[in-house]
């Protein structure tokens, strides 16, 4: 499976629910689906607001390699490259008792980790790659 669209939040979100119909239309169980999609849409959502972060947003390209027990899957875009040339940790962030002192941000990355039974990103002649395998042995 592979899908193009442009970095903006309205095509990313069509994207992804495109995305989530043909895993479920190829008998991924509803479950894995949900799961997945958070993953996914979180990583794409990182790409939308800092990797194309400028005007002129580019495109994201999302490949999907079916296994018997896992998926992986590779998002590809021309943006600006990770901090570090690694995905952050996804560490959560530190929780205070006070609403309004919560960070904005900073669990997404927890999320994916959390989600994904591995997270490889590399980047080579301007282009990210960033791969979540999700093991089917491990429920979800």
């Amino acid at each position: 499976m592979d899908l193009s669209f442009r970095a903006t939040e309205a095509q990313a979100s069509a994207g992804i629910a495109d995305f989530s119909r043909q895993l479920l239309s190829r008998g991924v169980p509803p479950e894995w689906v949900d799961s997945v999609k958070i993953a996914v849409a979180e990583a794409i959502n990182n790409v939308v607001e800092h990797a194309y972060a400028g005007p002129k947003p580019g495109m994201v390209n999302l490949r999907c390699r079916m296994m018997q027990t896992a998926l992986e899957i590779q998002i590809v875009d021309k943006g600006v490259a990770m901090p570090g040339l690694h995905p952050p940790d996804g560490i959560p962030p530190n929780i205070v008792k006070e609403r309004q002192l919560l960070p904005e941000g900073g669990f997404g990355w927890f999320m994916i980790h959390q989600l994904t039974s591995g997270v490889i990103y590399n980047r080579e002649d301007g282009i990210n790659r960033l791969c979540l395998t999700f093991d089917f042995a491990d429920p979800p």
